[in-house]
């Protein structure tokens, strides 16, 4: 049976952290976590971090050492870290399924999603009148009972298309995974953190509508 593929990810830059230890399965499958910086078009840098393992790593004639130019390809994937304040922390990082030396001369950062909107669109205005609308996408994986749920900001034309979706609509998007450094206060203390949302470039919209794929936990979300 073919399945829709509904989660890829294409990137290429180069490591500015090296690979640390992330966890291990029950099988003893061991897997690493690593930061690619990717640069824009404008010159400035998306710091993301990939998930790698163990054995994929091994695979390699090159060391995943900071410096070191590399093509990823894989999935954005999401998982949700319970913490001591009863909401629920979603960390989001590329699932390399298969990495290279880097190829191509300048970097480069896709991302082509297919799913489905799990909460209301959230749209509004900058001062500059600048349209931008946040969604959050449940992207089923097809062999697993799962779904990753991944932040996208859509902008212009964009923002004004996604404010009209309602929670089952189905859409697929195409762009790039952009991080974004901010200040969060807690306790009055403030904290310099790292949040990461797939910015779109193009979006198109399905007329099939689903609640059955759509497990979203009733948690909020934090960064």
């Amino acid at each position: 049976m073919e399945y829709e593929k509904t989660n890829s990810v294409y990137l290429s830059g180069r490591i500015s952290q090296a690979p640390k230890f992330s966890h291990e399965l029950y099988g003893g499958e061991k897997f690493y976590v690593f930061y690619l910086d990717v640069q824009r078009l404008s010159g400035n840098v998306d710091t993301l971090p990939i998930t790698i393992s163990e054995r994929l790593m091994q695979l390699q004639k090159f060391a995943f050492d900071c410096g070191t130019k590399i093509d990823v390809y894989g999935e954005y994937r999401s998982h949700n870290q319970d913490e001591k304040n009863g909401k629920s922390k979603l960390l989001l990082s590329v699932l390399c399924k298969d990495v290279a030396a880097k190829t191509a001369e300048h970097d480069c950062n896709n991302i082509e999603l297919t799913g489905y909107i799990c909460k209301p669109p959230i749209y509004r205005e900058t001062p500059f009148k600048r349209q931008i609308c946040d969604i959050l996408l449940a992207v089923n994986r097809p062999f697993f009972k799962k779904s990753d749920y991944i932040p996208l900001i859509a902008w212009g034309r964009n923002a004004l298309l996604a404010k009209n979706f309602m929670v089952g609509d189905k859409i697929s998007v195409q762009g790039r995974i952009q991080s974004r450094i901010f200040t969060k206060i807690i306790d009055e203390i403030s904290y310099e953190k790292t949040a990461y949302e797939v910015s779109i470039q193009d979006i198109s919209n399905y007329q099939e509508k689903i609640d059955a794929h759509i497990s979203l936990q009733e948690k909020e979300f934090s960064l």
